[in-house]
């Protein structure tokens, strides 16, 4: 039976709805509606709680009755993963989205999982502070879902990975368990990091209520360079050239594009003194290759990938390397893409992580991404499919998930028995 038949036949008792209302009220629980559609697959309700006891409450009853639950906070990213095996009940994070406490002299935030990263932003800059992260959309992005999806950008090269940054949880359990680890504890589970489970675990393991974060200050001044380079040696010699210096850059990223030469993105933070100083060394590495100040609109590279010219004709991926691979990488990823007759736009950071977006033919879109998969993780490298278009045969999203998928099993196993939470969507199908 597929998703969207299981989804048809599954039942929703009328007393359940009735006993959600009871406690959440009736504007906050309705039936779904086609934006509630989760990758193709169309769910029955919404439910939208107000706190985290609520959620907790909500998620034991639909747990019990045997339907299957998606999370969702912004809805950004709803399309990434496989298509969930049964989705019957949406639980919407849109009232859980305070700021807790910000205790901005020790650095840390606890937050809703609701709250959009733009407006937790706003909120620390007043006392001059930062969550240094940099996610896809960030005016509608919420903290519960870049944590779901280890969504991070440019910045993890200077400050580390989402993982680095949270340093606690609070997740609702399918069995109405409000579980806790990390930072500001309530109640803990022993044995379990789930700050560095959840994170990236596609709301597979838990529903993330609320995350507390380490912070960073607010840099006095930015300065972004764009240097132009003759191809992708080049552009990795230029790489390399930055990570072995002793250059204080807070980003790096490369650019490749169809018959367009690269450009190596660095941005730097700090006082003005400091960037001249950083600037003038930069000069000197760059040698030949051209260097101009650029607009901090370059950090959007990634997030323009998402502009096609025809939405049914293009697939984006986010790929993972060898940091010491990117130009063999950027050269099999323009061969593939002559080979299939594709466009194709590439954004790599120097940490190895970049998104790729090709455009053309729906049938070669798939047999360029699985040949691309394949020579990567050949490499150590993987490829993860987060769009494509209606029309393309069916691709796993994730590729290989390795050694680790009995242990990632178990863990699912323990935390969500009866397979209550994103079913299907994850690596290996959990």
């Amino acid at each position: 039976m597929d998703a969207a038949t299981h989804s048809r036949k599954t039942p929703l008792h009328s007393s359940l709805r009735y006993r959600l209302i009871s406690f959440l009220g009736p504007e906050h629980v309705h039936a779904a509606s086609a934006p509630d559609m989760v990758a193709g697959v169309q769910p029955k309700l919404v439910v939208i709680p107000g706190s985290e006891s609520e959620l907790a409450e909500a998620l034991r009853l639909v747990s019990e009755a045997g339907l299957a639950v998606v999370s969702r906070g912004g809805g950004t990213k709803m399309t990434w993963g496989n298509p969930p095996s049964r989705a019957d009940i949406v639980i919407s994070m849109a009232r859980l989205n305070e700021i807790t406490e910000h205790a901005w002299a020790d650095l840390t935030v606890s937050v809703g999982a609701g709250c959009t990263i733009q407006t937790l932003q706003e909120t620390l800059a007043q006392h001059g502070q930062r969550l240094a992260l940099d996610p896809l959309w960030p005016a509608k992005a919420t903290v519960g879902g870049v944590l779901s999806t280890n969504d991070s950008g440019a910045l993890r090269l200077r400050f580390g990975a989402l993982r680095d940054l949270v340093i606690g949880v609070t997740l609702a359990l399918p069995d109405g368990t409000l579980a806790s680890s990390g930072g500001k504890v309530v109640k803990n589970v022993a044995g379990y990091d789930l700050p560095k489970l959840a994170t990236g675990a596609f709301g597979t393991l838990g529903i993330i209520t609320r995350a507390v974060f380490r912070l960073h200050p607010l840099p006095r001044n930015v300065r972004s360079f764009s240097i132009g380079t003759k191809g992708t040696e080049e552009a990795r010699r230029i790489i390399q050239a930055v990570q072995n210096s002793k250059l204080a850059h807070t980003a790096l990223q490369a650019r490749f594009e169809n018959e367009v030469a690269p450009l190596v993105d660095i941005l730097f933070e700090g006082t003005e003194v400091g960037l001249d100083a950083q600037e003038a060394h930069l000069k000197e590495l760059a040698e030949t290759a051209s260097l101009t100040v650029a607009s901090p609109e370059i950090w959007n590279a990634r997030q323009d990938l998402w502009s096609f010219t025809k939405p049914e004709l293009g697939a984006i991926a986010r790929i993972s390397i060898l940091p010491a691979e990117i130009d063999k990488s950027a050269a099999a990823i323009a061969k593939s893409a002559k080979v299939w007759q594709l466009r194709c736009k590439t954004v790599l950071q120097a940490t190895g992580i970049g998104f790729l977006k090709l455009e053309g033919e729906a049938a070669n879109l798939r047999l360029s991404l699985q040949d691309l998969r394949e020579q990567f993780e050949r490499n150590a490298g993987s490829l993860f499919v987060v769009h494509r278009p209606a029309g393309m045969a069916h691709l796993d999203a994730w590729g290989n998930a390795g050694d680790a998928l009995p242990l990632m099993k178990a863990v699912k196993k323990q935390l969500d028995p009866g397979n209550t939470l994103n079913p299907g969507r994850f690596v290996g199908g959990i």
